[in-house]
């Protein structure tokens, strides 16, 4: 399977399957670090929340991984990279929060 082949398979899930299974990307990578969160500060107190975006890389790690061990699996690799895209999405869009949460801040001023 040529690397065209796999990014054209991604971006057909990302875009399509992915929204209509799991919803919104952002509100998604939300939900699951709200809870990843609250799991890791029931371990460690001081633990700081995770991002959306934190979420997508982590999945995308544990798909690295994956490919380390065991015998070749395509789907790790299309769902690295659609984690990879996902990541790269909630963070241009928390970026976009965080931009428009300091205008706010420094309206009310």
């Amino acid at each position: 399977m040529r690397a065209v082949e796999i990014l054209e398979k991604v971006c057909k899930l990302v875009g399509g399957d992915r929204n209509a299974q799991h919803g919104d990307i952002l509100s998604n990578g939300q939900n699951i670090a709200r809870l990843w969160t609250a799991y890791l500060q029931m371990r460690q107190a001081d633990f700081v929340p995770l991002k959306a975006s934190e979420v997508f890389d982590l999945m995308e790690l544990l798909k690295v991984a994956r490919r380390q061990s065991g015998r070749t699996n395509m789907d790790d690799y299309m769902d690295g990279a659609g984690y990879a895209g996902c990541a790269g999405e909630a963070r241009f869009r928390e970026g976009e929060e965080d931009a428009a949460n300091k205008t706010v801040t420094t309206l009310r001023r």
